[in-house]
């Protein structure tokens, strides 16, 4: 090597690193779904990418050998390149992609040659599974339901409903609209279609949605061994709006009637058929109406009847699960403290061992076929998403290197993580992380970040949404409070928050504040709260009960639970909370509703909202902002026209950090703000 590139080489690592931002953030491979190959030597899966010019996301298809070695991308056309799944003779790998103008279902060879279309349909499609005896692919598509297969039917429809003039909606039951989107005349059914092409054929006809919406988790339908049946979730209750109870459902993979196959009144989801075909496993909730009951890990041996709770003795949710080759073993993801690790627990029931721990967050674990080698994914707070491997009795493997390059030009500090005590001397969890270059004996501003949910948590993983690397680039301390309602530290935790959501949550809160601020590192003149969901309920809480924030940020944030609770779509969620309507309930309504405390403003509040959100609904932001400004509170409104609960494309994410970020620097650097005095009310 010539002497100048030998002392570049020994200079590289020595050159000051930048400071992590939204820039670098949306520069980084997305990398997910890991697929292991039935011969076990390669790992198919997906990379996404992001092009903020184009104001557009990108995905592709990569393989990797699980003994190690360079990816090699096999996908090269179109815009999105999905959802591998192999062919049981390890050969071929269907996917989903748009290559021909919408997506459908498609097929290439497992180098990525040769690949054909195998579904031209008008209503498109996603999900695709191949059956274990090669034979079918199974996949969804959001049909017409007075269509249901028939292709000709449903681009007729299409077509129509394109032309129409008249663009109004008429409803005469609930869940009318959901997440982001109104409910049209369209149900996403699950369709059957021959690997070599051929009819396709509808297993969930009717007026509901199969698999029903899901926010993650592993699928929520499966084919059996011997190819011949498919289980898959669908929910049957009346009113879907006020209900959690979904339940598993079989039919013949050539159609026909389904047979239930759960009675629990609430939720049954994940099926997931044992390799041998004796016993069928699945994710279930026990009380009706909760959907933040505890996920337990349940097994049904389908010969005797016989139903078996797995996990009853962890009191952890079971987040993903895959089974052994054998089917003697089930390997199971749950979220503990932050972490998320992988336990194995026999089939027959007995305590579970743990397999994979560590202070990371692991999912879409695999096995190869001969039960010796696990494969996962694997992120941590300072490191997003790379593909891992784990022989039996070896050492844990990197497979995939994606960012590796890119993140060593940035300072990307550890999690650290401290408790404190909360009045009624609950233990309260919090993640820290501090800027890049800190300085012992300086003082910093402190950014607290709030998560929603209200269950959820803040934990050892990697976010592109509410980013804490982001926030600490920018020069802050950033802190991450785990306080009541939040999941990982035990369901007696999770359900302190109900009807209780500025009672417990609050005060733990504000003990991690106190804690804080009494710490070398933090300025306790410049601290600030974000969040978003219950996050932003909770600084809408905090606006009312606390002027110790010098900033704050309420993004999707609840701010009258009554006005919500009409405007809102998943009716279970007030249900349960809240213990009833505001009419059946209305003192909780009344005790916790931020709106009712507008005249303790002052705190200095941006208020970001997105007008396709249904879950939170936008007139909550207006109505908060409405309340500060015209209490001279200093305030200010982003609104996002074509985004819903979160904010996901590229160019709108980048004004969303640079927004934020601009008004807590602003806003920590300032004289605190005296209190404001109203104008009058004019008198008629």
């Amino acid at each position: 090597m010539p002497l100048i590139f030998l002392l570049l080489a020994l200079a590289a690592p020595l050159c000051a690193q930048k400071p992590f931002d939204v820039d670098a953030l949306l520069k980084l491979a997305r990398v997910s779904d890991p697929q292991v190959s039935p011969d076990g030597r390669t790992v198919a899966f997906t990379v996404q990418t992001v092009d903020v010019d184009a104001n557009k996301r990108s995905s592709n298809i990569y393989v990797v050998p699980v003994s190690g070695g360079a990816p090699v991308r096999i996908t090269h056309s179109g815009d999105r390149n999905e959802r591998p799944r192999w062919s049981p003779d390890s050969r071929r790998i269907a996917f989903i992609s748009d290559r021909s103008g919408t997506p459908q279902v498609w097929i290439m060879d497992a180098d990525g040659s040769n690949p054909r279309q195998v579904t031209y349909l008008a209503t498109g499609a996603g999900g695709v599974l191949y059956s274990p005896d090669g034979a079918n692919l199974l996949f969804t598509s959001e049909v017409y339901p007075e269509c249901g297969a028939d292709n000709a039917c449903n681009a007729k429809r299409l077509e129509e409903e394109k032309n129409s003039k008249v663009k109004a909606r008429i409803y005469t039951t609930l869940l009318y609209r959901h997440w982001s989107e109104w409910q049209g005349a369209r149900r996403r059914h699950l369709l059957v279609v021959p690997a070599a092409g051929g009819e396709v054929k509808d297993l969930t006809p009717g007026d509901r949605d199969v698999p029903p919406f899901s926010l993650g988790g592993p699928d929520d339908y499966a084919i059996s061994p011997d190819g011949a049946e498919v289980a898959y979730v669908a929910i049957s209750d009346e009113v879907p709006a006020v209900s959690t109870n979904s339940d598993i459902y079989v039919v013949p993979i050539t159609g026909g009637e389904p047979t239930k196959i759960t009675q629990n009144p609430a939720a049954d989801n994940s099926p997931a058929y044992s390799p041998d075909g004796k016993y069928l496993a699945w994710r279930a909730q026990y009380r009706p109406g909760y959907e933040s009951d505890r996920w337990r890990l349940v097994v049904l041996e389908r010969a005797t009847g016989n139903l078996t709770s797995l996990t009853e003795s962890t009191d952890r949710w079971v987040t993903s699960f895959t089974w052994s080759p054998d089917s003697t073993r089930i390997f199971f993801t749950l979220e503990d403290r932050g972490r998320q690790g992988a336990q194995m627990v026999p089939v027959s029931g007995g305590g579970a061992l743990t397999i994979v721990s560590g202070s990371r967050t692991i999912d879409d674990i695999r096995l190869t076929p001969d039960g010796k080698t696990l494969v996962y994914t694997q992120q941590t707070g300072s490191r997003p998403s790379e593909i891992f491997a784990a022989p039996s009795g070896g050492a844990e493997r990197q497979l995939t290197h994606f960012n590796d390059v890119l993140l060593s030009e940035y300072d990307l500090p550890r999690f650290e993580e401290f408790t404190v005590e909360a009045p009624d001397q609950a233990r309260v969890s919090s993640f820290l992380l501090k800027p890049p270059g800190f300085q012992a004996g300086r003082r910093y501003p402190v950014l607290f970040l709030i998560h929603g949910g209200p269950q959820g948590a803040w934990g050892e993983s990697w976010s592109y949404r509410w980013n804490a690397q982001v926030f600490a680039g920018a020069g802050f301390v950033v802190v991450m409070p785990n306080p009541r309602g939040s999941t990982g530290y035990g369901q007696k935790f999770i359900d302190e928050i109900n009807s209780d959501w500025g009672g417990k949550p609050f005060d733990d809160i504000m003990a991690v504040a106190d804690y804080v601020a009494k710490q070398p590192w933090a300025d306790p003149e410049k601290m600030a709260a974000a969040g978003g969901s219950y996050g932003g309920y909770m600084v809408n809480w905090i606006l009312g009960h606390t002027q110790r924030f010098k900033a704050l940020v309420s993004h999707a944030g609840v701010y009258d639970l009554a006005s919500k609770f009409g405007e809102t779509e998943e009716l279970w969620f007030p249900l349960w909370e809240f213990r009833g309507a505001p009419w059946e309930n209305p003192e909780v309504y009344e005790k916790f509703s931020p709106s009712k405390y507008a005249k303790e403003f002052r705190t200095p509040t941006l208020v970001i909202h997105g007008e396709l959100d249904f879950r939170v609904p936008y007139g909550q932001g207006l109505q908060l902002f409405t309340a500060l400004q015209l209490q001279k509170v200093p305030s200010k409104l982003l609104v996002f026209p074509d985004e819903g609960h979160w904010i996901l494309k590229p160019q709108n994410s980048v004004l969303w950090y640079k927004t934020v970020l601009d008004w807590l620097t602003e806003w920590v650097n300032k004289p605190r703000v005296p209190a404001p005095q109203a104008e009058p009310a004019p008198q008629p």
